[in-house]
């Protein structure tokens, strides 16, 4: 995980706070939570903290529900962006593996390099290398 995503993940709002940003009542927070929508993380007072990717969910629930989808829809919508995910998650992973690393670049150029040198001539030495320029 990224630092940005670390940051996205981490539940530091209230539900007044989230119910501000969301235009969104406590009920129907709660209800999205109900259906697992969104999973709030609790405090040591056992109050509901949410993160900003929660926040995020919450809009795009909003907005699924202002173009006249019901919720069984938005599931479904939200189950093929979470399958989808996994298989961009799983061929992005499938490509890295197959990117060379700068140390495996490294280590080909340095015995490419040794190789050379066995068939090179010898190095010019310093009273030689004036010739070639006149």
């Amino acid at each position: 995980m990224t630092k940005k995503e670390i940051r996205r993940s981490m539940a530091i709002l209230p539900i007044s706070t989230v119910m501000q940003l969301t235009e969104l009542s406590a009920r129907q927070i709660r209800y999205y939570e109900e259906h697992q929508l969104i999973s709030p993380s609790r405090s040591e007072g056992n109050r509901r903290l949410y993160s900003l990717n929660d926040v995020d969910m919450l809009l795009e629930i909003k907005e699924f529900l202002d173009q006249g989808i019901n919720m069984a829809g938005i599931k479904q919508i939200l189950a093929m962006k979470v399958t989808n995910n996994e298989a961009e998650t799983a061929q992005l992973t499938e490509e890295n593996k197959t990117i060379i690393t700068d140390e495996q670049i490294r280590r080909v150029l340095r015995e490419e390099m040794l190789q050379a040198g066995r068939f090179q001539r010898p190095s010019m030495k310093q009273n030689e290398v004036p010739r070639f320029y006149h």
